[in-house]
């Protein structure tokens, strides 16, 4: 279930990076390793859950901004906040 709905949120960063006018690219394993899931217009992002907000006090540092998604009724809905700034 994480899966298909990081995937889907996924989707929707191709979404914003359209609408930026900017290209998404997915991350190599080095950048996996570090906790980053891709790059909109060359910057790093990761995708967590929203649950993720409250854990983010752990020592876990990603250099990367982060996407949150939840999960909705009909699919997921995800916040682009740090990425849009």
């Amino acid at each position: 279930m994480k899966i298909k709905l990081t995937n889907e949120a996924i989707r929707e960063s191709l979404e914003i990076s359209e609408i930026k006018g900017v290209g998404y690219s997915i991350s190599e394993k080095t950048d996996e390793s570090q906790g980053i899931d891709g790059f909109i217009g060359g910057i790093p992002v990761s995708i967590k859950p929203e649950s993720y907000k409250t854990k983010r006090a752990l020592s876990e540092e990603i250099p990367a901004k982060i996407i949150y998604y939840k999960k909705v009724q009909n699919g997921i809905e995800v916040d682009y906040g740090e990425v849009l700034d």
